[in-house]
């Protein structure tokens, strides 16, 4: 029997940075096992160019990325949700549409690289630190053990996984 494929949303405010690195490397670090996808409170319209290049440069495809807003996935033709991700604490604190489905939940929050400030190595930076942080938070989600969890043990794992640094 195969595994299941479980559906994830990494939300942000903007859907331009963090919740576009985190959608790129579970679905490249989940093997199949995940499809993960990303959205926005209020969408800037775009990925952040900085975000592009760090993907691009660490071989991530980034073609299918883009900035949308979360309504997309509260559509009854959207893919049903079993996990959404909050990465940024602005959306965090909003009011979320009804996910179909009661999906487990959990808040990642990730400084803002797109906020840092000074010259661009400064901002390379920043992405850096913030895609590294979520890449150690991804690599734990998609350890752990799926299959040997209830669903009250798998909300609080994945919400543990939101304290690490």
């Amino acid at each position: 029997m195969a595994e299941p494929v479980f559906n994830v949303l990494f939300l942000c405010t903007g859907n331009s940075a963090r919740s576009i690195l985190a959608e790129s490397l579970l679905n490249n670090l989940g093997r199949g096992r995940f499809c993960a996808f990303s959205a926005g409170s209020h969408p800037g319209g775009q990925v952040n160019p900085f975000a592009l290049a760090l993907l691009e440069k660490n071989r991530f495809p980034t073609g299918e990325l883009r900035s949308k807003s979360w309504d997309e996935f509260a559509q009854p033709d959207a893919p049903q949700l079993d996990f959404v991700v909050t990465v940024c604490d602005n959306a965090a604190g909003e009011i979320c549409p009804v996910w179909p489905g009661q999906p487990i939940t959990a808040h990642w929050g990730i400084p803002d690289p797109a906020a840092a400030a000074g010259s661009d190595e400064q901002k390379r930076h920043a992405f850096v630190d913030a895609m590294n942080q979520l890449q150690r938070r991804i690599s734990m989600f998609v350890s752990l053990p799926f299959a040997t969890l209830d669903g009250m043990k798998l909300q609080h794992a994945v919400r543990e996984i939101g304290k690490t640094a």
